[in-house]
């Protein structure tokens, strides 16, 4: 019997802002992100959590220190 995953938590750090693509200047996610999340199971979180991280890389907001790995 596999214990029940706990929930992924939500990314917002309560700058919640949206800029003019529609994508909060927070979290990086879009409204309709922000608005489904409560009824996402966790694998469509954690999805939407990396398009956030990549929204991040390519809006400059996330620094790569070169040589090093995140993994």
């Amino acid at each position: 019997m596999n214990p029940v995953e706990r929930p992924v938590t939500s990314p917002c750090v309560s700058i919640c802002a949206l800029d003019e693509q529609d994508l909060c200047t927070g979290c990086q996610r879009t409204v309709d992100e922000i608005t489904r999340w409560s009824r996402m199971d966790n694998d469509e979180r954690r999805r939407v959590l990396g398009l956030c991280h990549e929204r991040a890389l390519a809006n400059g907001l996330v620094w790569m220190i070169p040589g090093k790995s995140s993994a």
